[in-house]
């Protein structure tokens, strides 16, 4: 087959870049959209802090006989990059249609962009930005929604990437937990003895003083994840950014729900801490994924319609590990959950490196099961 790589210039090209998911996902009764402001977020410069750390990004279509038949994106972020040996750069946003020959277009085209810069190869499908959203492409667990900030995929893309003969780089996992089952009594029994101690506080999220609780979000999980006991995952990480952590509680301010959000201390010190939003794409499948101003009444009362939700990050200060405070931070926002948010019914959370076995070994202690699995892979160029 002959494609074509087109880069993505127009406004024209951008719409053809959102229109191809919807034409192939169309009778998929299993596929949400994400919000196109999001992904368009993604590619803005102003607004995707990665370009002022010396990040590059192109997208582009692939055509076949002038028809758009699949999209995707390109691009390195050398302070993520480095951290690699030989450095790696990424590609995400894949989506095609089921034709022969159409991945190992996009893969060998890849080779090429990344060889221009000096890259031996790259990873993927990967988001250019955060790493909590757009990541993978889908493996399993396809008889559900995606979640917000997760894809879906069709089964054959699997298949269609695979042979274009890369490695496997890693697999992550959503664990869901359904809330109208009882948490184990283990974990009731340490959350019992740890709430009797007078130098340890949990309370929800202060949604009138945000940006103080998200400062203490930010420092816990920087010093959570910069010092891991897996030491792959210390490798991969950079910190969240103070303007991350705005532009985060700018977006998700009017839907964060305070319930099922704990943030804990001990001796007055923030120690651990749970963010958690309602799954978005519920409103996004009945949007087709835009977010106009006419369509803002979906958000009235939203928190007490929606089933699912999804805790965006979590972690626990180092100094403060081995005391059980996940296990107490995870009760206290089980047990306010059920109470302000009957309507909730599944928790579904992640993602989780196949590496990170700490973190899969605790959430499979709280209840959780492996509802989901995407795959990153790794290409070389030579």
């Amino acid at each position: 087959m002959s494609f074509q790589i087109q880069k993505i210039e127009t406004q024209q090209h951008i719409n053809d870049f959102h229109h191809l998911p919807e034409r192939l996902y169309k009778d998929n009764s299993w596929y949400r959209p994400p919000f196109r402001f999001e992904v368009e977020n993604v590619f803005n410069r102003e607004k995707n802090e990665r370009f002022r750390k010396g990040g590059e990004c192109e997208r582009f279509l692939v055509l076949e006989n002038g028809e758009v038949v699949g999209r995707f994106a390109v691009f390195i972020d050398p302070e993520k990059d480095e951290r690699y040996d030989p450095k790696l750069g990424g590609i995400g946003f894949m989506e095609m249609e089921n034709i022969p020959g159409i991945a190992e277009s996009v893969i060998n085209f890849a080779k090429k962009w990344h060889q221009e810069r000096g890259y031996a190869g790259f990873r993927g499908p990967i988001n250019f930005g955060e790493n909590d959203t757009f990541w993978g492409i889908q493996t399993g667990g396809f008889e559900d929604h995606n979640v917000y900030g997760m894809l879906y995929h069709h089964t054959y893309y699997e298949e269609l990437i695979e042979e274009t003969n890369p490695e496997k780089f890693d697999d992550v996992y959503m664990y869901q937990l359904d809330l109208e089952q009882p948490l184990p009594e283990r974990l009731l029994r340490i959350t019992e003895r740890l709430r009797s101690k007078d130098h340890i506080e949990v309370r929800p999220i202060d949604k009138k003083n945000l940006e103080r609780d998200g400062e203490m979000i930010r420092q816990i999980y920087n010093r959570a994840f910069s010092d891991q006991v897996v030491q792959e995952r210390e490798e991969e990480f950079i910190g969240i950014s103070r303007e991350t952590i705005r532009q985060m509680i700018k977006k998700l301010k009017p839907v964060l729900m305070p319930e099922t959000s704990p943030i804990a201390f001990v001796n007055g010190e923030p120690a651990s801490f749970l963010v958690s939003v309602p799954d978005l794409h519920e409103i996004s499948a009945k949007t087709g994924g835009t977010l106009k101003w006419w369509q803002l009444y979906h958000l009235i009362g939203f928190k007490r319609r929606a089933e699912k939700f999804r805790p965006l990050a979590f972690g626990t200060d180092p100094r403060f590990r081995g005391r059980g405070l996940e296990a107490l931070v995870f009760a206290e926002g089980f047990k306010w959950t059920r109470k302000h948010y009957p309507n909730l019914k599944v928790l579904e959370g992640g993602f989780v490196s196949e590496k990170n076995w700490i973190m899969r070994r605790s959430l499979e202690a709280l209840g959780c099961e492996i509802a989901k699995t995407y795959r990153v892979y790794k290409w070389m160029c030579g």
